[in-house]
């Protein structure tokens, strides 16, 4: 029998999606906002089908409900685009998804109901599937983010325009050494995170915080955008491609002030923020940048590397993490010994060359994903997302081996 507390989570991220879908006009619903992003119906859907796929295709070998949807929910020949014009109403879906939801939870909560299968134990695969809702929910934010990119009021002023900022940090050293590197076995761990790792890292300084507003303005007046020599040459292509010249929730009104774009309106921006919605190519540009104009403290800038954000965060020395999410330098790629659990092939799928690490979360990322070994990607094209970049630069000292 999954646990009370566990169960409750899960039938509120199951009221969250819910409450989410009937708090605007069933249009919007099925509208897709970003060409990267599905529609609000796709990500609730999908959140049904998941279940329908574990508990009862691959855990009681009952796949005549997912068979029937898999192919508006997975990959397959028919494009995204296509998936979603084809789905019901949202209330359809609301109700289809409600009757599985309390059907799934009633089996969950009953030991007879479900077999004594190892993916059960300790609770593993209600964890998994408890994570993957709340992975669907924060897309279906990031989405009503796009939704007020194209609602925006064209005739706001800006009262508390943002100005440009200092590029300096508060830094903590690291001395070089081996480390645990990923979660120990606990339920809630996703198969990319096991097993624990001990890692071998060189010294370093990390930045206590994130890039803010403040220092990314400062990036823009320095004319970054129009630097060549400061971007990676697909960078370069990418940004000539789109035209991007700001993150992506920032608007200016008419007279230049910046302001943000939020999925509850329009705000300012507070300066000592961190910067959100910048690609992994604007991220390489700010740290190109900071390296460049820096002959002292913080000249050798980088983007952390996912292993350095891990260990910063288990001894406490980085503020401010949870804010956004956080790019890291390297590629995502699966551990040595790595045992796909169930069959996570969006994990396996990301490895590679085309998709980098991101750590940390956002401000919209529920409690059971914050920890200190959760990972998860994107491609460094994405400029949706609600992303930020942390730096960390060479040592001041020479440690003892």
């Amino acid at each position: 029998m999954t646990s009370t507390t566990l169960l409750g989570q899960l039938s509120s991220l199951h009221a969250s999606q819910i409450d989410l879908l009937t708090s605007i006009p069933a249009a919007d619903c099925a509208r897709q906002f970003h060409p990267r992003l599905a529609s609000l119906n796709w990500y609730f859907g999908r959140g049904v089908y998941l279940e329908l796929l574990w508990l009862r295709e691959r855990l009681q070998h009952d796949d005549d409900l997912s068979m029937r949807v898999e192919q508006l929910f997975s990959p397959n020949a028919l494009t995204l685009e296509q998936q979603c014009s084809r789905l019901p109403s949202v209330d359809h879906l609301i109700n289809w998804g409600s009757e599985i939801h309390d059907e799934h939870l009633r089996r969950l909560a009953t030991p007879s109901a479900l077999p004594d299968h190892p993916w059960l134990h300790h609770d593993r695969l209600p964890w998994f599937l408890l994570q993957e809702q709340a992975k669907l929910y924060e897309a279906m934010l990031i989405l009503l983010n796009q939704r007020s990119l194209q609602e925006r009021d064209q005739a706001y002023q800006c009262k508390e325009p943002l100005e440009p900022g200092i590029p300096k940090w508060e830094t903590r050293e690291i001395s070089q050494g081996h480390y645990r590197i990923g979660a120990r076995d606990e339920p809630r761990a996703y198969d990319n995170e096991l097993p624990p790792q001990a890692v071998e890292l060189s010294s370093f300084r990390i930045a206590l915080t994130p890039v803010s507003n403040a220092q990314y303005l400062s990036f823009m007046q320095a004319d970054g955008y129009n630097d060549d020599s400061l971007w990676i040459n697909e960078g370069w292509q990418w940004l000539n491609h789109h035209g991007h010249r700001h993150p992506e929730y920032w608007r200016q009104d008419h007279r230049g002030g910046w302001y943000e774009v939020a999925i509850n309106g329009i705000s300012h921006l507070p300066p000592n923020e961190p910067v959100t919605g910048i690609s992994h190519y604007e991220a390489q540009a700010f740290c190109n940048w900071v390296g460049r104009r820096e002959n002292g403290e913080f000249s050798g800038a980088v983007i952390q590397h996912e292993y350095q954000w891990e260990l910063a965060v288990r001894t406490g020395v980085v503020s401010q993490m949870g804010r956004a999410w956080e790019w890291c330098g390297n590629k995502y790629h699966h551990y040595p010994s790595f045992q796909p659990f169930p069959d996570d092939r969006a994990s396996t799928q990301a490895v590679g060359d085309k998709h980098y690490s991101l750590r940390g979360a956002s401000l919209h990322t529920q409690p059971t994903l914050r920890r200190a070994s959760f990972r998860h990607w994107a491609l460094p094209s994405d400029h949706h997302q609600f992303t930020t970049v942390r730096l960390v630069f060479p040592p001041r000292h020479q440690w003892a081996s």
